[in-house]
């Protein structure tokens, strides 16, 4: 389902393990609409060599990420994406759990 909304609205002929759509019109307001592959997830858990619970929890903060405006497709954005999932993930307790 995922591949479809990815090719669909962002030209992409991939997998991925999460879409996210940003509908916030004010700064003051996060909002907008997360998906996530529970597929990808789970492949995801099983190459980092994690629970599929934390890999969760890492996908919907990186969700929550690019809803505050974060990007990730330059490497200087990926570092700041990587290291912001891995600064909540701790805060979560979930960081490599």
């Amino acid at each position: 389902y995922l591949i479809e909304i990815n090719k669909k609205f962002l030209n992409h002929d991939n997998y991925t393990d999460i879409i996210t759509f940003s509908t916030s019109k004010k700064n003051n307001i996060i909002s907008g609409e997360i998906y996530i592959s529970i597929e990808r997830v789970k492949e995801n858990s099983k190459n980092r060599n994690d629970t599929f619970i934390s890999e969760v929890a890492r996908v919907m903060v990186h969700g929550i990420l690019h809803l505050m405006g974060y990007g990730d497709h330059a490497p200087d954005e990926k570092n700041e994406m990587r290291q912001k999932e891995n600064n909540y993930l701790s805060l979560l307790s979930l960081k490599n759990s």
